[in-house]
């Protein structure tokens, strides 16, 4: 590897949830996940090695990619599978083509963090126009979570929405910084704040 190769994610998800899985479905260009797969994402510095470790995983094992991107300063790829074991047979592929361990991976840092209660209608109608989740209601609370590397936010938004039936109403993964909105009652929408921290902070890594 170039000496300025960044492993900057490398983050698994053992079961996409109902909602995480149909919002992926939304913007993806690949093949589309269903409910209760299991996912990869893997974000990298420069952007351009993501095609020749994307071509490894997908000769090496039966995982399916669903997202290939490379934008201005990074790269990110996403694979996913019925199988877990072929998911994370894929994970080693790329591991041993990179030469890198799950530790190499850069840990995820909370940028930013807000719960906001009884959102207003006219909050509510502004921002309903800009995503592709579920609808955010006047009244409801909502979730606004923030991190670096980007792809982890993948990771809190499902594990947000396995802890609380909470309403998903946005996902962005790709760039600097990984954004997720999410709306409910004030209590179902404090314990998947609680769950996406911790899912965060159980990423080791460098910092």
């Amino acid at each position: 590897m170039a000496d300025d190769f960044e492993l900057r994610a490398y983050c698994y998800l053992d079961r996409m949830q109902p909602q995480y899985a149909s919002f992926v479905g939304t913007v993806t260009q690949g093949d589309l996940p269903v409910e209760g797969m299991a996912a990869l994402y893997v974000e990298m510095a420069p952007g351009n090695h993501v095609f020749r470790v994307v071509d490894v995983a997908v000769k090496a094992t039966q995982a399916r990619p669903g997202a290939q991107i490379v934008e201005r300063q990074f790269g990110m790829f996403e694979l996913h599978s019925e199988s877990q074991a072929e998911v994370l047979q894929a994970g080693d592929a790329v591991l041993r083509e990179l030469d890198l361990v799950p530790a190499d991976r850069k840990r995820p840092q909370i940028a930013s963090m807000q719960v906001i209660t009884n959102v207003s209608p006219y909050q509510s109608q502004l921002l309903n126009r800009f995503t592709r989740g579920m609808m955010l209601v006047a009244g409801q609370t909502m979730l606004v979570l923030e991190c670096t590397p980007a792809a982890y936010i993948n990771l809190a938004a499902n594990e947000a929405e396995k802890a609380a039936p909470v309403n998903l109403m946005h996902v962005a993964s790709v760039g600097v910084f990984g954004r997720l909105w999410m709306a409910g009652t004030e209590s179902d929408i404090l314990a998947a704040r609680d769950a996406a921290v911790a899912a965060l902070e159980g990423i080791d890594g460098r910092d």
